[in-house]
């Protein structure tokens, strides 16, 4: 063992790779139907690891926690903005009702275990995963006016209680959020989210990686013609209100240019390119063809910023009807999102300026069209540090201030700091989508990796310590711990499913993470969930949180 502490010594970040490697081998073993998953695996790697001896500077910590809690409010801004004048009050009340059962939970255990002031607050901010409470216990306790040495005391006794239950704490969050919260609502997150995900987009189903649409909405077929012999091409085309184009013939092996006043003949080659409907009107007689050479074409897509002057919020028919045909010609739109998030391409879907619209077409027509709805976003796959680096700072900063309520220090602290940055900067990004950038795949490299490493350093710091706090003062507080993690976690749960009437498994879970203030939990419910959706009520429910137990501090010193 000495060689190994030798080792962490020298290099301790050698420790949190490891924790990291092993525990998500640990998050893959199925027990059943119980998988731990990456992030409780790799809470309990670092608690093994940390025997050895080692410890990892609590800035990595902060650094790691940040970016990925930032990262996290980033991708939600949108949805958590739009969802404020809905169901707010449904969160307000699940994170008042667990700070308020965890205040009883840990009174009467202190009571009927007759456990000392410093003894019961450390035991609150162990098993709820609040360190704050550990300040907010000592400041209270030193107002007690008693001697320094049982000041001293109390306040040593806190830091024990905190140790030993600190780590069941993370661990049985994320044990209730992720493996029994499911089963007890009777839906996988995943399936959860995709329900809640097709719920915002008024019906339609999300994709997840690697999915496409066995019907898609925009298709391209080949036909030898019949019925619409001797039909100038415009005639064609207008017959199906414009919902399809005739973007390449070929007659006696010739292709001929598409022009509007080109009549068709009998058994020529045509491709048409359109809305699935109205191709399948067009070739309703059944005389599509599969082998067509030299008549193909390559089509593209565009994303253009809505901005034209004069059409904000008007209708996509409207549009139709005040753009000319020459303009809107062989071009359809394929999408269009708000915000961030999608909506429905119908005919009284209204366009707003900022609206992103996916055009589809030829290379020449989707430039004419976006540069006639305002301008094109380019694509980008790097970061803009920039935006990153001034949202990371303004969180930080928000977490500094300290508010003063009746001599107790309130503040978000730099994980609700930079929640609200997050969230407020992927809010302007989604109405300004020229600045900010971050693709997808950063994103969520900054959120597997930052909660993984956060996880990993809470395991190694405190590891050690608790252990050995349980050697020395036995088991009644670790087990008390276990009780004041699960209670009112289980007792939250059946309130919000009974009381507050949550029905779907993946926003209940995000809130009840948020009410519990368990970022470990919250980052397994996300890996789980492979979706963005449990963070609109995490973050009104951790923000409470966070300030709600906090209070719990002064209350269980001055109730015990």
């Amino acid at each position: 063992m000495d060689w190994l502490h030798h080792i962490f010594q020298k290099s301790p970040e050698i420790a949190l790779f490891l924790s990291l490697a092993v525990g998500y081998f640990i998050g893959q073993i199925k027990f059943g139907k119980f998988q731990l998953g990456g992030v409780g695996g790799s809470l309990l790697a670092a608690v093994v690891i940390s025997q050895a001896g080692v410890t990892i500077d609590n800035g990595v910590k902060a650094v790691m926690f940040a970016v990925f809690i930032y990262a996290v409010g980033y991708d939600s801004g949108p949805g958590f903005f739009n969802s404020l004048n809905r169901k707010t009050l449904r969160e307000i009340a699940m994170a008042l009702f667990l700070a308020v059962s965890a205040l009883v939970t840990v009174v009467i255990c202190a009571k009927l275990f007759h456990l000392n002031k410093g003894l019961a607050a450390g035991l609150a901010g162990g098993a709820l995963t609040q360190s704050a409470i550990i300040g907010t216990a000592g400041d209270a306790i030193a107002r007690l006016g008693l001697s320094a040495d049982q000041v001293k005391s109390l306040q040593s006794d806190v830091a024990i209680a905190y140790a030993v239950t600190y780590v069941f704490g993370s661990l049985g969050a994320i044990i209730v959020c992720v493996n029994i919260l499911p089963k007890f609502m009777g839906q996988g997150l995943r399936e959860a989210s995709i329900e809640a995900e097709k719920e915002l987009s008024a019906g339609a189903s999300s994709l997840g990686a690697g999915q496409i649409r066995a019907l898609p909405e925009l298709v391209g077929r080949a036909y030898k013609l019949d019925v619409s012999a001797g039909k100038t091409l415009k005639e064609v085309e207008t017959q199906h209100q414009d919902m399809l184009t005739v973007e390449r013939i070929k007659r006696d092996g010739k292709n001929l240019e598409p022009t509007p006043d080109l009549v068709l003949q009998l058994n020529d080659d045509v491709l048409v390119v359109g809305r699935r409907e109205a191709v399948v009107a067009f070739g309703a007689n059944g005389n599509e063809i599969a082998n067509v050479e030299d008549i193909g074409v390559v089509m593209q897509t565009r994303e253009g910023v809505f901005t034209r002057k004069g059409m904000n919020h008007t209708t996509i028919a409207a549009a139709r009807e005040v753009v000319d045909r020459d303009m809107r010609h062989g071009v359809f739109i394929q999408s269009v999102s708000r915000a961030g998030q999608p909506l429905p391409v119908l005919p009284e879907t209204r366009l707003e300026h900022g609206d992103v619209i996916t055009f589809y077409g030829s290379p020449k027509d989707t430039r004419r069209a976006v540069d006639a709805a305002g301008y094109e976003l380019p694509y980008s796959n790097k970061t803009d540090f920039i935006y990153m680096g001034v949202g990371l700072v303004l969180g930080l900063l928000i977490g500094l201030i300290v508010v003063n309520v009746g001599g107790i220090p309130l503040t978000l602290g730099s994980g609700g700091g930079c929640l609200l940055a997050g969230l407020l900067f992927g809010w302007m990004r989604g109405k300004h989508p020229m600045y900010g950038v971050m693709p997808t795949a950063a994103s969520q490299l900054l959120k597997d990796f930052g909660l993984a490493a956060f996880v990993a350093v809470v395991g190694l710091n405190s590891g050690l310590q608790a252990v050995v706090t349980v050697k020395q003062s036995g088991l009644t507080i670790f087990l008390l711990g276990v009780f004041v993690t699960l209670f009112p976690l289980l007792l939250t749960m059946l309130f919000g499913r009974y009381v507050l009437r949550y029905n779907n498994a993946a926003i209940l879970a995000g809130a009840l993470s948020g009410s519990r203030s368990a970022n470990p939990a919250f980052g397994g419910v996300l890996d789980k969930a492979e979706s963005a959706v449990p963070t609109v009520p995490f973050a009104i429910t951790y923000a409470i949180a966070n300030v709600a137990l906090t209070l719990l501090g002064p209350l269980v010193v001055g109730l015990v």
